[in-house]
């Protein structure tokens, strides 16, 4: 598949009204793994599935729900207006699990990702006190990280964190990508060959952000940009981000592919910048 800007940025679909508002199929990313659909529910509203041959996370973006699961019960999981209100909540389930959400509160919104998987592995659920927070990069590409399902997370592939890039800033930077697999003589990741998906939410209606996808020879050079609830898929490649001035800018990352790792190289001709960071933006963290 050839990857433009106009392939890898995936508008929103978001009217306003309930129902989905944001989805990547893989078969139609070209990719072999991650499939992921934002959803808004009104309250006492329902939403039943099974995961089949997947597994599957569940990233509560905001409002508050139960899920009923084959694999158990979560209530009154999500305590977050919006995304800018708080840390996350989230689950995990196995392959071969039903599971029902029920909204309690109106405008619910989750966001839902989903892989094949070989593995059973037990549901889990993530919360506010368990989603570690990560302060990263310094001066304007200061930037909060903070985890969901991380590298170590007992599941097969899935990966996710949630960013916050303050107004201005640059993010995912100096850039770097994951597209090849790399280890070291000892067998230790170097670097990971993952998919990658974007998901963004700006915090008023204007903002917006400014996302590059390139490869070393340029056979992906696009620049794309983002606003609510659109996507952008990361095929391969270095990917930064840049926060327009005045506006906050939050993205999911979902990740999947040859390891449960984060491993990543950065582009050799920005890595320098590292080096230069004395501080951190004092903005951060901007949720607690």
């Amino acid at each position: 598949m050839h990857y433009t800007a106009e392939n890898m940025l995936i508008r929103s679909k978001d009217t306003g009204e309930n129902g989905v508002f944001a989805t990547v199929n893989a078969a139609d990313a070209g990719w072999d793994y991650l499939n992921m659909e934002a959803r808004r529910m009104n309250q006492g509203e329902k939403y039943q599935g099974e995961t089949g041959d997947y597994e599957y996370g569940f990233v509560i973006l905001g409002g508050k729900c139960h899920i009923h699961t084959s694999a158990g019960d979560f209530r009154n999981i999500g305590q977050r207006a919006t995304v800018f209100d708080g840390k996350p909540y989230a689950l995990y389930l196995s392959r071969h699990t039903r599971y029902e959400i029920e909204a309690l509160t109106g405008g619910f919104e989750v966001a839902i990702c989903w892989v094949k998987t070989e593995q059973d592995h037990p549901a889990q659920l993530v919360t506010p006190e368990t989603s570690t927070v990560e302060l990263r990069g310094g001066a304007n590409a200061s930037r909060q990280i903070n985890s969901i399902f991380p590298p170590g997370f007992n599941c097969q592939r899935i990966i996710a964190v949630e960013v916050y890039t303050p107004g201005g800033n640059w993010s995912s930077y100096p850039p770097h990508k994951h597209d090849i697999h790399r280890t070291d003589e000892n067998g230790n990741i170097l670097e990971a060959d993952l998919e990658e998906i974007y998901f963004y939410k700006l915090d008023k209606p204007a903002g917006y952000a400014y996302q590059r996808v390139y490869t070393d020879d340029r056979h992906i050079d696009a620049l794309m940009l983002a606003q609510n609830h659109d996507a952008v898929l990361i095929p391969e490649g270095y990917h930064p981000v840049v926060s327009a001035h005045g506006y906050t800018t939050y993205y999911l990352n979902f990740l999947a592919g040859s390891a449960q790792s984060l491993a990543n190289a950065d582009d050799p001709a920005y890595a320098w910048v590292k080096e230069t960071w004395t501080g951190l933006d004092p903005r951060l963290p901007i949720v607690k």
